[in-house]
Parts: C-alpha cells; sequence; structure tokens
C-alpha cells in the first residue's frame, strides 16, 4: 500500500488543523451546494464508505468542515466513518486500523467491517464490492440509519461509461450515476446511496488535500491490469489525445441520464394507469395496452414489475427479459407463462382478470423456486406448466 502526502504532511497525521481553521475554499462552497442538492441536511446522522484512498478522504475532510460550518448554527448530528477490511492483501487489517485512526483524529466514530470466510479466485473485484456493500448495509440497517454516502466522482462516471459501453449496456447502464441510488444489494429497500462527488474531479480532490497537508493510501489493486477499471482507466489519457477528453464522455453519460429520466416517466405513467398490485408479491398490468407501448417503454415496465415483485436488486438480464417481451406481445393468444429473475409471468387467473382477458399476471414464485431474487445472473426465460384457472 503506497501512502501518497503532500511534502509537508507528516506520516503520522491525517491533515493539518481542523477544517474550521483552515480558509473556506471553492470547493468546499460546491460541496456545500451539493450537499444541498442531495437533500441531506446537517442534523441527520452521517454514515461515510471510507476507505482511506483519496476520494474517500477528500470526501471526509469535505464533510468534516460542511458539519463543523454548519454546527455554528445548528447541533451536529453523530457522524459514522465505515471501514472495510477485505482481507485481500497482507497487512489489510493494519491499514484499516490506520484508517480508522485518522478518521478518529477528525471527530468521527469509526467502525472497521471484516469480510470474514474464503474469498474468491475469479471475479474478485464485483464480489469484493457486493461483500463491502452487505457489510455496510447490514451496519447501517441494525442501527436504522438510512444513508449511506460514497465517494464517487466525476471520473467513475466517464470509467462506468466506457465500461458499460464495452458490455453493450443501453440507455440506463450509460446513464450518468444517480447522487440519491437505491442500495446497490438486495434486502436494504429502506437504505439510500449518496454520492455528493458526482461533480468534483479526482485531480482537484487531491490538490484540495495536498493544500491540507492530507494523507491518503494508493491500494495497489487500483493499478493491477488484471483489473477492467484499471485498464479503462489508462485509457482516459489515450482517449484525449484522440480527441475524446474525459469530461465530453462525462457530458454524454449526463446527457443520457435526462433521457432515461424522460423514459422512466413515460414508464410510470403507464404503470399508474394500467397496472395494479392485489397484494405483496403479486402485480397485474394490462396486456392489451402493454402490447402497444413503445418497446423501449414496454421492456422497462416489465423490468420495473419484475423487480418490485421479486425484490431483486437488479434488473433481469436483457436477453431473459426481451425474450419475455417477445413472448407477451406477440400474436399468441393466451401464451404460456414464463419465469424470470424469480417471477412467474402469465395469464391472469379468471378472478384476477382486472383488465379483461388480457390482464397478465406476475407473481413470486415459491421459496424454492425463486433463487433467482438473490442471484440475479442466473435469471432465464422459460416456459412452465400453466395451471388450471380456479
Amino acid at each position: 500500500m503506497q501512502v501518497r502526502r503532500s511534502p509537508s504532511a507528516r506520516a503520522t497525521s491525517v491533515s493539518r488543523p481542523p477544517a474550521t481553521e483552515l480558509a473556506v475554499t471553492p470547493l468546499d462552497i460546491r460541496f456545500s451546494d451539493a450537499m444541498r442538492a442531495a437533500g441531506l441536511g446537517v442534523a441527520s446522522p452521517i454514515v461515510l464508505a471510507l476507505s482511506g484512498g483519496g476520494d474517500s478522504v477528500a470526501l471526509l475532510h469535505l464533510l468534516t468542515g460542511w458539519m463543523e460550518r454548519a454546527g455554528k448554527k445548528a447541533p451536529g448530528a453523530p457522524r459514522y466513518a465505515l471501514i472495510v477490511d477485505h482481507g485481500l492483501r497482507k497487512g489489510s487489517g493494519a491499514e484499516a486500523k490506520r484508517v480508522a485512526a485518522a478518521a478518529r483524529t477528525r471527530g468521527w466514530q469509526a467502525h472497521i467491517l471484516v469480510w470474514k470466510g474464503p474469498k474468491p479466485e475469479a471475479n474478485i473485484e464485483d464480489e469484493a464490492r457486493k461483500a463491502r456493500y452487505l457489510l455496510m448495509g447490514q451496519w447501517c440497517q441494525a442501527r436504522r440509519l438510512p444513508f449511506l454516502l460514497v465517494a464517487h466522482t466525476a471520473d467513475d462516471v466517464a470509467e462506468t461509461f466506457l465500461l458499460r459501453l464495452g458490455r453493450g449496456s443501453g440507455v440506463d447502464g450509460l446513464s450518468a450515476m444517480r447522487v440519491r441510488a437505491p442500495f446497490p444489494v438486495a434486502g436494504f429497500a429502506e437504505m439510500t446511496l449518496l454520492r455528493p462527488l458526482l461533480d468534483f474531479g479526482r485531480a482537484e480532490l487531491r490538490l484540495y488535500l495536498e493544500k491540507r497537508g492530507s494523507v491518503w493510501t494508493e491500494d495497489p489493486m487500483n493499478a493491477d491490469p488484471r483489473f477492467a477499471r484499471t485498464r479503462i482507466r489508462a485509457l482516459l489519457p489515450v482517449l484525449a489525445e484522440a480527441g475524446i477528453p474525459t469530461a465530453r464522455i462525462i457530458d454524454a453519460a449526463r446527457h443520457l441520464a435526462r433521457a432515461r429520466d424522460a423514459l422512466e416517466a413515460e414508464t410510470d405513467a403507464f404503470l399508474k394507469a394500467h397496472a395494479l398490485s392485489l397484494a405483496p408479491g403479486q402485480i397485474l398490468f394490462d396486456g392489451r395496452a402493454f402490447a402497444q407501448l413503445p418497446v423501449e417503454i414496454g421492456l422497462r415496465a416489465l423490468s420495473r414489475t419484475l423487480g418490485l415483485v421479486s425484490g431483486a436488486a437488479y434488473r433481469p438480464r436483457f436477453d431473459g427479459l426481451e425474450a419475455l417481451y417477445a413472448v407477451l406481445v406477440g400474436p399468441e393468444p393466451g401464451f404460456k407463462a414464463r419465469t424470470l429473475q424469480g417471477c412467474r409471468v402469465g395469464p391472469a387467473r379468471k378472478r384476477a382478470q382486472k383488465f379483461g382477458p388480457q390482464t397478465v399476471e406476475i407473481t413470486r414464485e415459491s421459496a424454492r423456486k425463486s433463487s433467482a431474487a438473490s442471484a440475479p445472473t442466473k435469471v432465464a426465460a422459460k416456459p412452465v406448466k400453466k395451471k388450471r384457472a380456479p
């Protein structure tokens, strides 16, 4: 682990004097605006995902200054820093303790969460991310803390865009991250992820830290070419030289985010007018009206209803979703029921035909069959035996 600091910083400290003794910078003012836009007030408990890297350490400093300045007018709420020890490298435990100690010197209650058990040999990046969010989500949920702040930056927006472009993602995958987003793993529907740094660049955040004499660490995994994000990050300067600067990539992601929001509004309007829920785990919608929708809105409406019924944190795989959509809008009357993402999708039983004979019913599969709700990578659209209506 490489420790980074400005030339004047001491290795044993996280910063120079507290933020209240330092001049308020334009970055601090922009951050106050960002917190206002995120809808989080200084009286709310703050929970920060703190890795010890430059982005999260900058967020810790910005939050500290924001709370201390606002504290002159209102009493501040508790502030917690969660440090996850993934146990993937030798010395990770000692490193987590150093990060926690540094946070405590800034007035934060720091907690180290340890990823226990066997570690994956493949897909390490994704599995570590899932484990990290699960540990932090459980910690917050146990204390009824609804918000987790993470230090995703404008650079992350550009890198994610390129990663998903390579995977063939559509509008949603290529759209810029939201400042307020659902928690990224299942089982935490009451929690919200907050990203107040999406308008801030990685370079300006490190300059901010250097001016404060702050210490941060550089994870060697961020330079490991085995990981796709590392390879994408290395390509950004090459793309800039070719006339595609990072700022333009970020602009494209934000343009697509506006398109996504417009499509979501149309999807909301359809579901409000043509769908209803009779009970938990059951949604009905008007199959005739569904078949008349533009394809993109139809796919979104279907994905949304599947997610609501299954409780899955992620949307179903697109190939399965597209196959199911084709069945629902196809010419065949009385199609056979299908399963996808832990749900059964088929013609509604007679007593549930609230929109007439073409009513479509989506119900949750039995617990024995619904592993797809927690493992979205295993979903598929497949026929199931059609049950006789009672």
